[in-house]
């Protein structure tokens, strides 16, 4: 007898291999059976005919630490197939926390102002009741309709040790062992691996670098160290922003080497005209390898659409200059935006020449969201087109659009029907063995853009409506790929003893449908929201989540612990 039985379908198993037409079985949480089950019993069976089945994908880069605590769905991931996901990236965790109140203070704000989630949404939904790690992961027991890991926070170690000095300056010995010891305990608990930036972008709302890029390279390699005693760890690491200097790709093999584990790099964006500059990025795979160690990249597949606003200003306080203006509170930015000086100032110093130049072309900006009954007539139309009927420039355009909204207008690029040459080099890049698909960032910059539906929008674009690869070989991108970079046992594939993560789908109308905005964050606070077009089916753990885009009550998600759900992952 058979719990579920899905009879009819196209298997397409995650390995990357020919489909075949057989039925699968699934008892309790396991594929039981992948054959003929014409005659077989079951409690529930799905007629899938004409329908593929399919792993759940594995999304590796999320910022689902918090939302965790206020949505068990971790929506709108599993709308888009997604079965397992990997939190706790960039060195931002809410776990460890200490016995000062003000740690855990701080790290709320930090997350907030680095990841785009609103402040009074992590007072308001999130329990802030743990101190180690393990019990952060007991909070979120049983509540999880999909599987989730995460790793241990450089940025949470240093300021649970280093207090106000952990963005001040270098830790002493005393502090790194201290450190070490409170990411051992992390791992022990079931942390998945351990991560850290150095972006210049990351800052946090005193408007000092965040914890970790006050870290030196000593520090750096001896808290990776700490990962080779433990079984299924991971790195995750962000060197720079543009082009990497020999000194970050060193820096990435010697994490590897030292964790002997893989090392993942964020983000890799791709399109025809950066396809070479991403390979030159590539090439810290190669140094790795050829020293012992395992570095890729993480690469999203597909041109983000970024929604913009002076509020937030995430990305915006990347331009010279401008941190200090983001880190304002609103009235006080609008004082400021009101000066005719101290407007020119702003948007002179967001002129000058930088990796984010491009950012600050304001006349290509398109209007997105805005509330002002005068306003109503801009969205869609870019400031230059607005700057024209107005007779202002396309700077004083901007300003005085976003003042009449209080500061909440949100403008950007929007991405239009992109050419074949731009998915032709992300196809290159995604066969790279030196680069993985995953960096969603579901969870977080919820106002700025939305790319938590990467998978059903990869297979939409480049599978079903361009045909620039099998659909065989998109699964395994999506599923075994991710999963075996970070050790998941029995994950990614659907064989028979496999933990039944299955998704069932339409290859006829599978994609992303359009972002909109959705009031369902604590407080009624807004978000980026899209589901999924041609998912019919996810099962997670053997239970089903999700039908025809509905999620069930059920919550059979697992916290995910290295060790115990991990093994070491390749390092070729």
């Amino acid at each position: 007898m058979f719990d579920v039985v899905l009879k009819g379908g196209e298997i397409i198993d995650g390995s990357g291999k020919k489909r075949f037409r057989k039925d699968l079985g699934i008892t309790a949480d396991r594929i039981t059976a992948i054959g003929d089950l014409e005659n077989a019993e079951a409690l529930t069976t799905l007629d899938v005919s004409g329908k593929i089945v399919c792993p759940g994908f594995v999304d590796v880069h999320t910022h689902l630490d918090a939302q965790v605590f206020w949505d068990g769905t971790l929506s709108p991931s599993p709308l888009h197939g997604v079965t397992s996901v990997i939190g706790g990236n960039c060195g931002f965790t809410i776990a460890p926390l200490s016995d000062d109140p003000s740690v855990g203070d701080y790290l709320m704000r930090m997350l907030s102002r680095v990841e785009g989630i609103p402040l009074e949404c992590l007072q308001e939904g999130v329990p802030w009741n743990w101190r180690s790690t393990a019990e952060y992961f007991d909070a979120m027991e049983g509540k999880l309709a999909i599987n989730a890991g995460f790793k241990i926070g450089h940025s949470a170690l240093r300021k649970v040790v280093m207090g106000a000095a952990a963005t001040e300056r270098a830790c002493t010995k005393d502090e790194l062992e201290a450190m070490q010891d409170l990411l051992r305990l992390g791992l022990e608990a079931g942390g998945i691996g351990f991560s850290s930036s150095w972006s210049r972008t990351h800052n946090d709302p005193l408007g000092n670098m965040v914890p970790s890029r006050y870290a030196e390279r000593d520090e750096m390699i001896a808290l990776c160290g700490v990962l080779s005693e433990f079984e299924g760890t991971s790195l995750e690491f962000i060197p720079a922003l543009g082009p990497f200097e020999p000194w970050a790709m060193e820096l990435m093999s010697d994490m590897s080497v030292a964790a002997n584990s893989p090392l993942n790099w964020n983000v890799l964006n791709i399109n025809a005209r950066t396809l070479q500059d991403g390979k030159k990025k590539l090439e810290a795979g190669d140094i790795a390898a050829a020293n012992g160690g395992k570095v890729v990249a993480l690469t999203v597949p597909m041109t983000l659409a970024l929604h913009l606003n002076f509020i937030g200003g995430f990305v915006l306080d990347a331009l010279p200059e401008w941190e200090k203006f983001i880190l304002l509170d609103k009235q006080e930015k609008i004082r400021i935006l009101q000066d005719p000086a101290s407007r020119k100032e702003l948007d002179d110093f967001s002129q000058q020449d930088g990796p984010l130049r491009n950012v600050a072309h304001w006349g290509a900006k398109t209007i997105l969201h805005t509330k002002a009954p005068e306003n109503a007539d801009y969205i869609g139309k870019t400031v230059y087109e607005i700057s024209e009927t107005v007779g202002k420039s396309p700077w004083d355009t901007l300003v005085d659009i976003a003042l009449a909204d209080d500061l909440e207008t949100s403008f950007g690029n929007p991405v239009n029907e992109e050419p074949d040459s731009d998915w032709e080099a992300r196809l290159e890049v995604w066969r790279d063995p030196r680069a993985v698909i995953g960096a969603s960032d579901a969870g977080a910059h919820l106002d700025l853009f939305l790319s938590s539906n990467y998978s059903t929008y990869m297979l939409g674009e480049a599978v079903r409506k361009r045909n620039l690869l099998p659909l065989e070989e998109a699964i395994h991108m999506l599923t075994q790929i991710p999963a075996e970079l970070y050790g998941l046992q029995k994950r990614g594939v659907l064989e028979e003893d496999a933990y039944a993560d299955v998704v069932v789908l339409d290859e006829k109308t599978i994609g992303s449908n359009s972002t909109i905005i959705q009031n369902d964050l604590p407080l009624d606070a807004p978000r980026l929201f899209a589901d999924s077009s041609g998912v019919e089916n996810v099962f997670c753990n053997g239970t089903e989540i999700v039908r025809n885009g509905e999620f069930s009550d059920e919550r059979p998600g697992l916290v995910l612990r290295s060790g115990t759900h991990t093994q070491n992952p390749s390092m070729v």
